[in-house]
């Protein structure tokens, strides 16, 4: 859905254009697409550290994915977890914790509740895992956050210096204006690929953040319940509080049934 939006999103602009009489051709321009995208890279290299930068792709291909947590899933594998850490005692999971499926974060907070770990300890570490998390994630959004910023004035930028080529170059009055509407190609640019392009992926990424913290404070929340000796149903009730409406109401429709 996101590719498919953000295709909407150019097609309506050159809909739009080519409706209002205008050449399609007339939206491209080699030049002005070279100062607005090498500015905005240059600057963006400039103010995020190299060690984020060369995760750049492998956000975008997050950014356009459709990696979606299945929360209710989730609650089931902790109810079942719980039961069998009540019926067999808490070191039987070690072995469910062997299997690759598991994913790291859940397999951190369960060992150290099958090693007897303080609940607080447990606590502590696993929050600071999630704060470390978020850290990491912002910083990741602030690439392309600082590339919107920075698009549009490149944008302005490249628009100078074709107005400056224009000015300098008077001599035959009948090509002024369209050498006029080629520089301002790049301030469309710049405002183009900011709002269609860099900040919403850099929404996105946040908005992928905000999930992925809300999946794991539920694991925590989950690890504690089974580390207390919580009754299964007990722990099912604390996780569900984690689910949003349209969810918690197909699970308590799939509880009643």
């Amino acid at each position: 859905m996101t590719v498919i939006f953000l295709v909407f999103g150019f097609a309506m602009l050159i809909l739009a254009f080519t409706i209002e009489g205008g050449q399609l051709s007339a939206l491209f321009g080699i030049p002005a697409l070279m100062i607005v995208l090498g500015g905005t890279v240059g600057a963006v290299g400039v103010t995020i550290p190299v060690q984020y930068l060369k995760n750049t792709f492998r956000l975008i291909r997050i950014a356009l994915g459709n990696k979606k947590a299945d929360l209710i899933s989730r609650i089931n594998y902790f109810s079942e977890l719980s039961a069998k850490a009540r019926r067999e005692g808490l070191l039987s999971l070690e072995n469910d914790m062997r299997a690759e499926s598991v994913d790291p974060f859940t397999r951190k907070g369960v060992s150290m509740a099958v090693d007897g770990t303080n609940l607080e300890l447990i606590r502590s570490i696993m929050e600071t895992d999630i704060d470390q998390s978020v850290r990491r994630h912002k910083a990741n959004a602030h690439i392309f956050e600082a590339a919107g910023g920075y698009s549009p004035t490149m944008g302005i930028l490249g628009t100078v210096m074709g107005l400056v080529h224009v000015l300098s170059n008077l001599s035959n009055p009948t090509t002024l204006g369209g050498q006029i509407a080629t520089a301002f190609l790049a301030t469309m640019y710049g405002i183009g690929f900011a709002n269609l392009v860099f900040l919403p992926i850099g929404a996105k990424l946040r908005a992928l953040d905000t999930a992925e913290v809300n999946e794991k404070l539920m694991t925590m929340e989950a690890v504690l319940s089974i580390a207390s000796g919580d009754n299964p149903k007990i722990m099912v009730q604390k996780l569900k509080v984690y689910l949003d409406p349209a969810s918690l109401a197909k699970f308590e429709a799939a509880e009643a049934a």
